[in-house]
């Protein structure tokens, strides 16, 4: 029997009076992946605080290769060799990877370091997982994949026996993440253990060895790889995704109407090769970017509308200028970077109004009807209160109603659900929807699906620079197995797909 990498055993650890962890208790085996699905995000940072550093614990034990290394009667201070992966990277993006792999790791001491021999120490590691990365590059210079290859050798190379990574699948694209996952699963066949988190029990299920859901601190459930398990959990998000899934079904695309919102017609542009889009009013459509680097091309025409060739064309009309505001673009974690905490509650929701309201700024019988009539959706406290007390919800609020009021002809969102809990992704859901049903058309540009398909009408794969597949809501059943909730579009769409007898498109 293998050893024990890891054992917390009812760890409760208290901050301030607020219990982080309570009664807390997982097992990782040497060379296992185990899979942690979080419904909500509460202890999750006190779990990564604990893995690296033993602070006094109100009860319980935490043992690292099965030695006790925390206990509440005795704390024994200092830190684990436990690397800990992020959505962030920790990387220091001035120094090149074999700087960061080697010269910054733990217990390094040299004062000189020749970088051919830094090369030479690279090569190695790279080779044994088929990963070419050169050491002299920059990280500013990576891909994010190449980043998180770099933070795993990083890991490995210090001697970390237990690795936890964070939501990863977010931000790489399909081929990337099973590139990864072989190269977890080299390195676990070595005995180094893995704890990797998904907001996703399709996807755990899938590649790591057990999975265990957390919820509010502690755990609910283990799920060994071989229990028969039902698709559907009952957990908190099922049926608020479900409501939208089905209500999203149920729609015709005559309720929809054809009027055009957003074209995209022979476009070359970056790594956009003649791509050619159309999406209607009042329509959702995901667009996932397989190569994980065509989005920010879009993006940069957005801000930027002058393509090598091809149009963009919005409600009928060519975008020319980035103050054209019938395309609005809601940015990656938008309660961080579409706020200013600078300006009031009620200027930072104005913010993209002038070209409708030329007096906004100036009338105060524009703001206070804009108050009244937006009182009752948003808050009537929140227009008084500074920026930094506003709660995650009321951010994200300030930001869609902002676009709301701006009255775009097409909103591009850029993977909204990132770094999103389930009350959270719950609450974006519903914002999306007050899009849809104004008629304004939302693209959600992803890199992996997550849970973009919920509103979706239909999805588009983007590869090498070009439409590679589409498909529409009663082909999502032949998206992989570990698509997201792929349980309700089964139901929905099993007897159709029978009867037809179609075979699955191939996906790459």
């Amino acid at each position: 029997m293998k050893e024990e990498m890891l054992r917390m055993e009812r760890v409760t650890y208290i901050n301030q009076g607020i219990a982080g962890l309570e009664n807390f208790s997982m097992t990782i085996r040497a060379g296992e992946i185990l899979g942690l699905v979080p419904v909500n995000n509460d202890g999750l940072e006190t779990l990564f605080t604990l893995l690296k550093h033993n602070l006094p614990l109100h009860y319980g034990y935490i043992y690292y290769r099965e030695k006790l290394v925390n206990e509440w009667s005795n704390p024994k201070g200092g830190a684990n060799r436990i690397s800990i992966i992020r959505t962030e990277s920790s990387l220091a993006k001035d120094l090149t990877v074999a700087d960061n792999i080697f010269v910054l790791r733990p217990g390094f001491r040299k004062w000189f370091m020749k970088p051919s021999l830094l090369r030479q120490q690279l090569l190695p590691f790279t080779q044994e997982i088929g990963v070419s990365i050169e050491a002299d590059a920059y990280i500013d210079e990576l891909t994010v994949f190449e980043k998180f290859v770099v933070e795993l050798l990083k890991a490995v190379v210090a001697g970390s026996r237990l690795i936890v990574l964070e939501s990863i699948s977010t931000y790489i694209s399909d081929s990337e993440l099973m590139k990864l996952h072989e190269i977890l699963r080299f390195y676990a066949k070595r005995d180094i253990s893995f704890l990797y988190i998904s907001v996703h029990f399709e996807e755990t299920r899938q590649f790591c060895d057990r999975s265990v859901l957390m919820e509010d601190g502690h755990i609910l459930k283990y799920f060994e790889a071989e229990d028969n398990v039902a698709d559907k959990l009952f957990l908190p998000c099922v049926k608020d995704y479900d409501n939208w899934v089905r209500r999203q079904h149920d729609i015709s695309d005559e309720d929809r109407g054809q009027k055009a919102a957003f074209e995209i017609d022979s476009l070359y542009h970056g790594n956009l090769r003649n791509l050619n889009l159309r999406v209607n009013a009042g329509e959702c459509v995901v667009i996932q970017d397989m190569d994980n680097y065509a989005m920010e091309d879009i993006l940069s025409l957005l801000e930027k509308p002058k393509a090598r060739s091809g149009r963009i064309i919005v409600d009928g009309r060519p975008l020319t200028s980035v103050r054209d505001r019938k395309a609005a673009v809601i940015r990656e974690l938008p309660a961080e970077t579409m706020i200013f905490e600078s300006m009031s509650y009620l200027d930072n929701l104005c913010f993209n109004m002038d070209h409708r309201f030329k007096k906004v700024w100036r009338s105060k019988g524009v703001q206070k009807s804009i108050v009244s009539e937006y009182g009752a959706l948003l808050g009537e406290d929140v227009f008084y209160k500074r920026i930094r007390d506003l709660t995650i919800k009321q951010k994200y609020d300030l930001v869609y109603t902002r676009i709301l009021l701006q009255n775009p002809g097409v909103v591009f969102c850029v993977q909204p659900f990132k770094k999103a809990d389930v009350s959270v992704r719950s609450h974006i859901w519903e914002l999306l929807e007050r899009f849809l049903q104004k008629g304004i058309a939302v693209v959600i540009l992803a890199v992996n699906l997550a849970d973009a398909l919920a509103l979706a009408d239909r999805l588009i794969r983007i590869k090498h620079g070009t439409v590679h597949e589409v498909y529409n809501k009663e082909d999502f059943i032949k998206l992989p197995a570990n698509t997201p909730w792929l349980y309700l579009y089964q139901e929905k769409y099993a007897e159709t797909e029978f009867r037809n007898d179609q075979a699955p498109p191939p996906c790459p």
